[in-house]
């Protein structure tokens, strides 16, 4: 998230590149804490991650409508109306196999768009992908990230949640194949309230008065997964906390 985000996602990137064929990461907040823009978009591939996905803030800079009409690496929710960019992307792993990455975006406390339930069903028909899938599910609500994770469970690899920032302690393999998260957690400040200075957030909690949001600084740590899937079945064998915190404020 924002700065701190970027720069400890660089640096747990380059400790852990050579151990994975895949490295997604869900970007919306690169930027200022709140959207992505184009810059820092290709600061994060070229950093080492093959797939950013995005949700709900994708829109907050113009910059990166032509990167997402142009490049396949960056996905915006697959269930926006007429929306420029793509919802999902295959993605040629270096040992063999494809893996197929889908973005969706929740609907519940959320912007009224078309239903990703159906979306997503549409487009595993049309596609008939026999290999790994992974969906990023951007939701709010954690009843539906749960009702999409047994939706897709024996159908995908992986139905992993992102958009409320914090880590849930729920990851587990569904029907014996799909690796389920709530939210996989946040890449940024350890002392922040979802990123931003805690105490401009308590104060607004105090006074509910509006309040100017500024990322909090010191120590940034990653949150994240870690998913061993077999490439010919599409079936999520283990699945592991991987996250790390760095050992001292860079930003």
């Amino acid at each position: 998230m924002g700065c701190r985000g970027r720069k400890v996602v660089t640096s747990f990137v380059a400790k852990v590149r050579k151990e994975y064929e895949l490295i997604i990461a869900n970007a919306e907040n690169a930027s200022g804490g709140l959207g992505l823009n184009a810059k820092n978009a290709w600061e994060l591939k070229k950093a080492g991650i093959d797939i950013l996905t995005s949700g709900n803030h994708i829109w907050k800079f113009k910059d990166i409508i032509k990167v997402l009409e142009t490049e396949e690496w960056i996905l915006r929710p697959l269930n926006y109306p007429l929306a420029p960019g793509r919802g999902f992307t295959f993605f040629s792993l270096p040992q063999g196999g494809e893996i197929l990455v889908i973005n969706l975006q929740g609907r519940t406390f959320m912007e009224a768009i078309d239903c990703p339930f159906l979306g997503v069903d549409r487009l595993l028909e049309e596609l008939n992908f026999k290999g790994p899938v992974i969906v990023d599910f951007h939701a709010e609500a954690t009843s539906e990230k749960v009702a999409m994770g047994y939706f897709l469970a024996g159908r995908v690899s992986g139905v992993l949640g992102t958009h409320t920032h914090v880590q849930t302690n729920d990851c587990r393999i569904l029907d014996g194949f799909t690796a389920y998260i709530s939210d996989v957690g946040m890449c940024g400040p350890v002392e922040s309230v979802l990123g931003m200075e805690k105490g401009i957030i308590i104060e607004r909690f105090l006074s509910k008065r509006p309040q100017k949001f500024d990322l909090a600084k010191g120590k940034a740590k990653v949150c994240g997964l870690s998913l061993t899937i077999d490439r010919l079945t599409g079936r999520c064998e283990d699945i592991a906390f991987c996250n790390w915190e760095e050992e001292n404020d860079s930003c």
